[in-house]
């Protein structure tokens, strides 16, 4: 069985964590699959939540690394996030998409969709998918519900700029798995 991501696997640069969670895999109370997209967020980058300070929203990411930090995003869709870096950076990994490959049946349920593919190709979706919430903002990602094992294989992962804001929109920083069908949006 691959390796527990421990709290110490994030405590490290936000750039060497959001490509190496590439093929980890995600499970949320026994629903999940491979994580296939991720965009990093540094607090330098002004498209952080983190860059205006700290706010009771966004206190989450201010550490320590290895938490969840989880936010509404249009006031719509729960969107989750892994804290990175020591305590007091204020950079997060938003969790994109993975591909579902347990708990479908909780999930499509959840979803109200029968085909895989719509399941969690989208941050929104994926949260809506394995019943994430705030309830789970400030969770230790190395306990339940969250379980985060690492890759067991080398993968291919596609880089480019990150999707769906407005700001340092040209930072190539959302990682994907090459070629997979449950991406949000396929890489150019």
């Amino acid at each position: 069985m691959p390796a527990l991501l421990r709290r110490a696997f994030f405590a490290r640069s936000v750039h060497a964590v959001a490509p190496e969670l590439i093929g980890a895999t995600l499970m949320v109370n026994g629903a999940g699959g491979t994580i296939v997209e991720v965009e990093a967020y540094h607090h330098t980058d002004p498209a952080a939540h983190s860059y205006i300070g700290r706010t009771d929203r966004n206190a989450v990411m201010f550490g320590p690394p290895g938490y969840a930090y989880v936010y509404r995003s249009y006031g719509i869709h729960w969107c989750l996030n892994v804290v990175c870096e020591a305590a007091g950076s204020a950079s997060a990994v938003l969790i994109r998409a993975l591909e579902p490959t347990a708990g479908l049946a909780a999930m499509r349920r959840r979803r109200g969709l029968a085909e895989a593919r719509d399941l969690c190709s989208g941050p929104g979706k994926l949260c809506e998918a394995l019943g994430v919430t705030i309830k789970h903002n400030g969770l230790a990602l190395d306990r339940p519900p969250f379980e985060l094992r690492a890759r067991t294989s080398a993968v291919e992962i596609a880089v480019g700029p990150r999707i769906g804001i407005s700001k340092a929109v040209d930072h190539p920083w959302r990682y994907g798995l090459k070629g997979s069908r449950f991406l949000s949006k396929p890489f150019r």
